[in-house]
């Protein structure tokens, strides 16, 4: 669609990343265009969870980051007609040293609102636990939504009820300060912001340095018979999400998981489960690093995620559909840069795109504008 009169935003990049730029600049009353190379959403941001979380982000910036993006998520799902198909965060301790760490979690500001569910309250509550678990973490801070759904629905609602112009299938060539390239022709706007997901070597590329590519493998199980009450998480998320593995307990819980999960913690394999409208269950994932990550998928890592899956919740239910995702990944939350004058590059590199996105959009909306 073209704009029905001259932007003055143009973002490129219609992921996640891009949409929440999209909305902050158009509640300032913004005329925005975003420009796609697909002729729809394709990447990172509808190959995920889904899972906006909030519970064990990094202290400080990313976690007020995540918690103002949940926040948004709960307004743009009423008005978009996104359902929230779950709501919070079930931690489950499978070891002592992680109950211990969860424990130290929640003496910090960041878990300070979570409740503890010893073994025999775990039990009762959630009968669909692995007997032997030492209890869990309980969240209602993070939510979930539908993916492949949610992500159509919020450019769809963006059109609709902010005006916001969408030209899909027009790869941007080059940006000026002022105008971009495409091969559908150029357009000209005050402001461009450039969110090229995980495109490590098309614009700007010279500002790149020291951001990888990750991959990482997703499955969907078929429905178990029985309803998660929240997204679930175990031993090994918390050593990866660094609002717990930043803490001194969680040294002893990575000990043990370095005898008993090698294999695991070499292929980077954590677990999250959650659980569609129709039952089904979302299940991954791993993490492999390259510049160009290859497109196999080895059923031995897949193994390894179900091995973890069957710890947690038991047998797992059949695998009716797999896939990879890719996304951008450094040692840092993002990357927010300004090339030229009146451009932004924008690229989270931390796997949190759906968590942290509406709330960085915000932050980088203001300063563009010199709110």
């Amino acid at each position: 669609m073209q704009p029905r009169s001259a932007p003055e935003l143009i973002v490129v990049g219609a992921g996640i990343v891009g949409l929440a730029h999209a909305l902050a600049a158009a509640r300032r009353g913004r005329r925005v265009l975003v420009i796609d190379r697909d002729a729809q959403a394709n990447g990172a941001s509808v190959r995920n969870f889904g899972f906006v979380t909030v519970t064990g982000q990094e202290r400080g910036r990313v976690w007020d980051l995540a918690r103002r993006s949940a926040a948004t998520w709960r307004e743009v799902a009423v008005a978009a007609d996104i359902a929230i198909e779950q709501e919070g965060l079930l931690m489950i301790a499978r070891r002592p040293e992680a109950a211990a760490l969860l424990n130290a979690f929640r003496a910090t500001d960041t878990g300070a609102a979570c409740e503890w569910l010893d073994a025999d309250a775990l039990a009762r509550a959630h009968p669909m636990v692995t007997p032997g678990c030492f209890g869990a973490l309980r969240s209602h801070a993070d939510l979930r939504v539908e993916s492949r759904i949610a992500i159509p629905r919020l450019a769809a609602w963006l059109e609709a009820a902010h005006g916001v112009a969408f030209l899909r299938g027009a790869a941007v060539t080059q940006v000026a300060s002022g105008r971009v390239e495409t091969g559908a022709g150029s357009f000209e706007a005050d402001a461009i912001i450039v969110c090229p997901g995980d495109d490590l070597t098309g614009l700007f590329a010279d500002r790149l340095a020291g951001i990888t590519r990750c991959k990482l493998h997703m499955m969907r199980l078929a429905a178990p018979g029985w309803r998660l009450p929240a997204a679930v998480m175990s031993d090994l998320g918390l050593v990866r999400y660094l609002g717990y593995a930043a803490l001194p307990e969680a040294a002893a819980l990575r000990q043990r998981l370095a005898g008993e999960r090698a294999a695991a913690l070499a292929n980077g394999v954590h677990l999250i489960v959650t659980q569609s409208a129709d039952g089904t269950l979302i299940v991954g994932d791993s993490h492999h690093y390259a510049a160009t990550p290859d497109p196999f998928a080895p059923a031995e890592v897949d193994a390894l995620i179900l091995r973890e899956f069957a710890d947690v919740l038991g047998p797992p239910p059949p695998v009716v559909e797999r896939w990879t995702g890719t996304y951008a990944s450094a040692d840092r939350h993002s990357l927010v840069d300004t090339p030229l004058p009146g451009v932004r590059l924008v690229m989270i590199t931390s796997g949190t795109g759906a968590s942290t996105a509406f709330a960085l959009a915000e932050d980088v909306i203001a300063d563009l504008w010199g709110e």
